[in-house]
């Protein structure tokens, strides 16, 4: 089973690099699944129903978020109708929404994705994201041996030990938050993928997706201002794992970094 997971897609012009250029990955990777981060796809912090479902009608089988899912408020009022949209799983009970959902494949293949949030440098209120995975796998018991686990982290000693500690218990565990794609990527010595961060998808000419001379002057004044994403130099990133869908292990986990010529 071939699995792209698209990393952070920031605003209009990431959704932009999902439309065009998302029909011709699969076609040319023989693709069965889809798994995106979008988080930052609604203006550069969170999301809203109108993107999420652009974003499942452009061939997206399941969107993982992170600690801006709440940003936009309608989402709030959707995010439990909709299953394949998922907000960190160690939010603490009572929170709306899943944290992880089972996707099939056309061929029939089935894939858990998880979907959690770190807390070194981030929310330290959020419940344990090492338990809150293990919470989840034990829901997905006899469902599917293939599971994707995508940790929304900062910190990358925190994504690095998610790793280790899921290593042959998961298929791939990646990284996303900090939209610099790793060059780390391996596959764990009991058959997990990982990678510490499988980057963004947008203007690669920026400062994590934002103007660069609004960054430089947020940085000398310390005062607040808006922040606008660039509309050029346009990349998708993320990685291709091929995953053994019957012991749910990984074969081989590639990265990926697509140009959008426009």
């Amino acid at each position: 089973m071939k699995v792209l997971f698209i990393g952070d897609i920031i605003g209009n012009p990431g959704r932009k690099a999902v439309r065009e250029l998302l029909n011709g990955l699969i076609d040319r990777n023989n693709l069965d699944l889809v798994i995106a981060n979008g988080e930052n796809a609604a203006g550069g912090f969170g999301i809203t129903p109108d993107i999420a479902e652009e974003l499942f009608g452009l061939g997206i089988n399941v969107i993982t978020t992170g600690n801006h899912i709440w940003d936009k408020k309608e989402i709030i009022p959707y995010i439990p109708k909709q299953k394949m949209l998922l907000r960190p799983a160690n939010y603490p009970p009572g929170v709306p929404g899943f944290g992880s959902a089972v996707v099939s494949a056309p061929s029939g293949e089935t894939l858990g994705v998880i979907n959690v949030n770190g807390r070194v440098f981030m929310d330290a209120l959020l419940d344990c994201p090492f338990r809150g995975v293990d919470a989840e796998l034990e829901k997905m018991k006899g469902k599917t041996k293939a599971v994707f686990v995508d940790i929304h982290a900062e910190a990358t000693s925190e994504k690095m030990t998610m790793g280790w500690y899921l290593d042959g218990r998961v298929s791939a565990v990646v990284g996303t938050h900090t939209h610099v794609q790793t060059a780390d990527e391996r596959i764990l010595p009991k058959g997990t993928a990982f990678i510490s961060d499988a980057g963004m998808t947008g203007p690669l000419d920026s400062v994590i997706g934002i103007d660069k001379t609004q960054a430089v002057g947020k940085f000398l004044t310390q005062m607040p201002r808006k922040f606008d994403i660039p509309g050029k130099d346009i990349e998708l990133n993320g990685v291709i794992l091929d995953i053994d869908a019957e012991s749910g292990l990984s074969k081989s986990i590639t990265r990926v970094k697509v140009k959008l010529n426009a």
